[in-house]
């Protein structure tokens, strides 16, 4: 008796309720896209129509005629270098200096076992609760006191403060998902704990870092409230406030609005594009367990 030779399965075809469902998402997935990027698109543009195209009540989804007249508006406004200074000098220090602090607070909350542990955890994830304008009279009323109304460091302790708590439960993800025999093995070999970190650790939290820091810098570089409130100089405005400058008394000059919205825009896209490999990673593997 011949022993059978085994067949190979046959392929599974998707039943037509199957293929009907995954059309549905498909094409739902597609209209979800097309709501979220008509807004940008719209922008873009609106930064290429004339003035008088803007104003008109027949609007198409093509400009008649491009313009970059709208960027050379913006351009020549009036404190748009120092408010790209601004702007810069707030979110990178603030997103470095939350990225430090954070990284060293998950540290010690992934690592470490001490009293108060879990209630930090959670004074942490009710103060994410609370809505920003709740808390603008106390902030400004402290900073106030401090001197640190019309001051740079007082909206970069602002920005600071307000991504700790989110980056810091997001890098703590990271951190308890990284064995501490890494860490005791390059102990072992002779590092110092600041040794194995900078060698062991950190490379591995460089996901985690990578998201956190979009997350911090998307909120400081699109922020204006607290902007609005804490910095009263014009020569200190930041981006998102300088915009304020394109309406007048006379009306808005649209065109360079958009179009100076559209260059303000652009530095939070390179850096994204640049990190978003490492920060989908980062959205996903910290959150494994923990």
């Amino acid at each position: 008796m011949s022993a059978s030779t085994p067949t190979a399965p046959p392929a599974q075809v998707l039943r037509p309720d199957r293929k009907r469902h995954r059309l549905g998402y498909n094409v739902l997935a597609l209209v979800t896209a097309a709501l979220m990027a008509f807004p940008v698109y719209w922008l873009i543009v609106s930064s290429l129509r004339p003035n008088h195209e803007i104003r008109s009540y027949d609007q198409t989804l093509w400009p008649s005629s491009l313009t970059f007249d709208n960027f050379a508006r913006a351009v020549k406004q009036d404190n748009f270098a120092t408010a790209i200074q601004s702007s810069l000098i707030v979110s990178v220090t603030a997103v470095v200096g939350g990225m430090i602090i954070a990284t060293l607070a998950a540290l010690a909350i992934g690592r470490f076992r001490f009293f108060g542990r879990k209630a930090l955890m959670m004074v942490m994830i009710l103060v994410q609760m609370l809505p920003p304008t709740a808390m603008l009279i106390p902030i400004y009323l402290q900073l106030n006191a401090l001197g640190g109304i019309d001051e740079y460091w007082g909206l970069i302790v602002v920005y600071l403060v307000s991504t700790l708590p989110f980056a810091t439960i997001m890098i703590r993800g990271f951190v308890i998902n990284i064995p501490v025999e890494l860490e005791e093995s390059a102990m072992v070999d002779g590092c110092t704990r600041m040794g194995a970190f900078r060698r062991v650790i950190f490379p591995l939290l460089a996901p985690g870092l990578a998201a956190a820091s979009i997350f911090a810098l998307v909120n400081a570089w699109n922020e204006y409230l607290f902007a609005y409130i804490l910095i009263n100089d014009n020569s200190k405005y930041t981006l998102n406030v300088w915009l304020m400058t394109f309406t007048t008394e006379r009306g808005t000059d649209y065109g360079a609005l958009m179009a100076a919205s559209t260059l303000i825009s652009i530095p939070v896209v390179i850096f994204f594009m640049i990190i978003q490999g490492k920060m989908a990673t980062g959205l996903t593997s910290g959150a494994v367990k923990g």
